[in-house]
């Protein structure tokens, strides 16, 4: 079956830092985008970086993370990171990674509607 696992998640402090990672099981990551998303309680899941699929160059963010995350692929290990820098209370949320729709394009979004495989979560608190 096909699947997506997320880790990395704990307690850091503010201006510390987080490496997520997402690793597929079932198929091949590398011809998919891959898009990262948080939620915090009460709160609708919002776009916060996104790749599109191994043979693309395009990414995507959310304003509030410029210059603090960035996202990579692992082809051998079939894992798309995210690497968060500077993490502030406010990126404080359940985080997940999710497939694009449809395979083999150079697209890459923040809409959480065009993503149909989704992770279970990984929780990332910020505070002192």
């Amino acid at each position: 079956q096909f699947q997506l696992v997320e880790s990395g998640g704990g307690l850091v402090q503010p201006g510390g830092s987080l490496r997520l990672s997402c690793v597929a099981s079932g198929f091949d990551l590398d011809e998919y985008g891959v898009g990262w998303f948080r939620q915090a309680p009460g709160k609708e899941r919002e776009g916060v970086y996104c790749i599109s699929d191994g043979d693309g160059v395009v990414t995507d963010y959310v304003d509030s993370v410029k210059g603090r995350f960035t996202v990579a692929r692992d082809r051998t290990r079939q894992t798309v990171s995210l690497q968060m820098d500077k993490l502030k209370p406010e990126d404080t949320g359940v985080y997940y990674c999710a497939r694009l729709w449809h395979p083999l394009s150079d697209t890459c979004t923040l809409t959480r509607e065009s993503y149909t495989l989704w992770g279970q979560g990984t929780q990332v608190t910020v505070s002192s």
